[in-house]
């Protein structure tokens, strides 16, 4: 008979998190993987992928010298944003319903009031520009330092920081950040961080969960970034990812997932 696997507890829960090293700290030397790589060279892409097992710390990773180069999160932020946002009551949560702002949008599904449970799945900027006049400066300054994300730099411009700068952020920080979130270990609520995991849910399948949260840089003069981040829960075993990959024109949008997949499948933690 099989034994069930239960929820970690809060202490093995913070252990596990103290197997992760922060942003600042040496980490022991990741495994760069030549068949990830590949995977990139398959799709006539340049990128990189990072997995952390969220257990013991070990890194897996393709190309380590984009993986610790820190870029603009783009819409990838909406992730701890929504934290910020629930943890400081700037948004009650996830079902509260937020305004747009008005006007014509560059994708019609965002022109409408919605939640960040419906804002999270379509990226909506305008519904999270709206999260972010709510926050403030002053406290996001405080939020990226508590949450050691990327140079924790919000700079003075409180709706564009993370789709311009000067907000930045590795693969191997994204990384960190999600397998610290993914074990509600960050320096915030557990209700903050469980509502979420709730909302950038996306699939099961073969009895793993997964969670991730796409984005796509874009300024003029400055290399498109396309990402793609989040983590898989399967049992009390996690493991957190971050793929960036140039990516200048939207047509190479789904290459974003199809690497990543094949990465989380050839590495045999999903798929």
């Amino acid at each position: 008979m099989t034994p069930s696997l239960s929820r970690p507890t809060r202490r093995t829960v913070l252990a596990m998190a103290a197997a992760i090293p922060s942003a600042g700290a040496l980490a022991a030397p990741a495994a760069d993987r030549t068949e990830i790589r590949a995977l990139f060279r398959e799709h006539s892409a340049s990128g990189t992928f990072v997995l952390l097992d969220a257990a013991t710390g070990e890194t897996t990773l393709a190309d380590a010298g984009r993986a610790a180069r820190r870029l603009v999160p783009a819409s990838t932020f909406k992730i701890p944003n929504s934290l910020i946002a629930f943890e400081t009551g700037a948004v009650a949560d996830a079902d509260t319903v937020l305004p747009y702002g008005g006007g014509r949008t560059m994708v019609p599904a965002w022109a409408r009031d919605m939640s960040l449970r419906e804002a999270m799945p379509i990226s909506n900027v305008p519904i999270f520009q709206e999260v972010a006049r709510r926050i403030g400066l002053a406290r996001y300054r405080d939020w990226l330092a508590r949450l050691d994300y990327g140079n924790r730099d919000p700079g003075t411009v409180v709706d564009r920081f993370w789709l311009d700068g000067p907000l930045r952020i590795s693969a191997t920080e994204e990384a960190r950040f999600n397998a610290r979130l993914a074990q509600k270990a960050l320096a915030a609520s557990e209700r903050a961080q469980t509502l979420v995991h709730d909302i950038v849910r996306l699939e099961s399948a073969g009895g793993a969960t997964l969670y991730g949260k796409t984005g796509w840089f874009v300024k003029r003069g400055e290399t498109s970034i396309g990402w793609w981040t989040g983590w898989v829960e399967r049992g009390s075993r996690i493991h957190a990812f971050t793929l960036n990959m140039d990516m200048p024109e939207m047509a190479m949008a789904p290459k974003r997932l199809d690497i990543g997949r094949a990465a989380l499948k050839r590495l045999g933690v999903y798929g």
